[in-house]
């Protein structure tokens, strides 16, 4: 089965695939994470070969779909492209927050990655204010267990109001309990809870006039606080509104009550000291505050400096003082080793072939071989190939 843009209620109708499904019955489950938690490990482990892959349409992001069977019940894995945000500053965060706004799974899975897993509850949080159909796998377990970090699964379940199930994909560990998870979530045989992050008083004032508004317009089909915080947020992503319009089948831009509650919000925080760049500054702040929270209730450490030498060398890398200057070597490095670098090792193994070339032209010489044979076999073949490699 493949994909089709039949029958798509989603942003840009061309942007989020319709997924074909065998029967009604059948479940589409999203899979997220950021890049290199292990998430294709996961993706591969469930569907094995029963899968595809392409590209989203309209886009130059991979797409790949798998099914899977658990205990009778049928899933469609949906393998979104790995991203640290859905704040929809690059192509890949706007295909995934798209597919988990629009493209209506019946549940997402968050892969988070177990050795830094306050950097991944960023974007749990963020999906978690769209959805709370959610479940959370925590990976890498096995390589926490190696650097002595201990999660509590059971109070970070308690604080992100869904499932969290530990994992070790490559081992398949976890996996078992992941499927059921999903299958409870999805099937709505497990109850989650909406997680509501507390913005700025100015902030939150503003949303409060303005969902009011949105819940008329959303009519139940997505979580109107975070359409609202969307829409406050729009200056910095412009293909929102047209996303929202289509999904809602509704012109944002055209409805009066919603743009006069937009301009009042806006003139709340404006009179606030809030610019739109304030804006997004202070949602970001906010969601990574409490996932910092989340993970010191949640993680132990038996050695807190456990990753003091990767620190160390990532404040070195990435310093405005010596992460420029480092560039720069390297970059010079690498123009050395193309122009000239290059011609030491060259040297050398030119040096190499054309000694056995001499070696052998004194061989078949000791054994009265025909000059034919040298000519042919080794100032022919030999030194061709010798100067192909050079």
């Amino acid at each position: 089965m493949g994909l089709t843009k039949q029958s798509t209620r989603s942003a840009a109708s061309g942007d989020v695939p319709a997924i074909v499904k065998s029967s009604d019955q059948e479940k589409v489950i999203a899979l997220a994470g950021n890049p290199n938690v292990g998430k294709s490990t996961v993706f591969n482990a469930l569907t094995g070969l029963n899968q595809h892959t392409g590209n989203w349409p309209g886009k130059t992001v991979s797409n790949a779909q798998g099914r899977y069977s658990h205990n009778g019940r049928d899933f469609i894995l949906v393998d979104i492209p790995g991203t640290y945000s859905l704040m929809a500053s690059s192509v890949e965060e706007e295909v995934a927050r798209d597919f988990v706004c629009f493209g209506q799974p019946d549940a997402v899975v968050v892969v988070a990655d177990a050795t830094c897993l306050e950097r991944n509850l960023n974007l749990v949080l963020q999906i978690l204010e769209i959805t709370d159909k959610v479940v959370v796998c925590v990976n890498l377990l096995d390589e926490a267990k190696k650097k002595k970090i201990e999660i509590d699964l059971d109070e970070l379940s308690l604080n992100l109001g869904v499932p969290v199930i530990g994992a070790a994909a490559r081992s398949g560990k976890g996996l078992q309990e992941l499927m059921d998870a999903v299958s409870a979530v999805s099937f709505g045989e497990r109850r989650t809870f909406q997680v509501k992050l507390p913005y700025d008083e100015p902030i939150e004032r503003a949303l409060e006039s303005l969902i009011p508004i949105v819940s008329r317009l959303t009519q139940g089909k997505m979580n109107p606080r975070w359409a609202a915080l969307k829409l406050l947020d729009a200056d910095q992503d412009p293909k929102l509104i047209q996303s929202l319009s289509q999904f809602l089948d509704c012109d944002l831009e055209g409805c009066e009550e919603l743009c006069l509650g937009l301009k009042s919000a806006r003139e709340q925080l404006s009179s606030a000291g809030y610019t739109p760049e304030t804006l997004r500054d202070r949602i970001v702040y906010r969601v990574v505050k409490r996932s910092e929270i989340i993970y010191h209730q949640c993680v132990c450490l038996e050695n807190p400096c456990y990753n003091g030498r990767d620190r160390k060398i990532d404040k070195f890398l990435t310093s405005k003082a010596t992460g420029i200057p480092v560039m720069l070597l390297l970059l010079a490095l690498i123009f050395w080793i193309t122009i000239n670098g290059a011609n030491v090792p060259s040297d050398l193994i030119a040096g190499f072939l054309f000694g056995i070339q001499d070696k052998l032209t004194e061989w078949l010489a000791s054994i009265s071989a025909p000059a034919w044979v040298n000519g042919l076999f080794v100032e022919g073949v030999y030194r061709t190939l010798a100067w192909v490699n050079r």
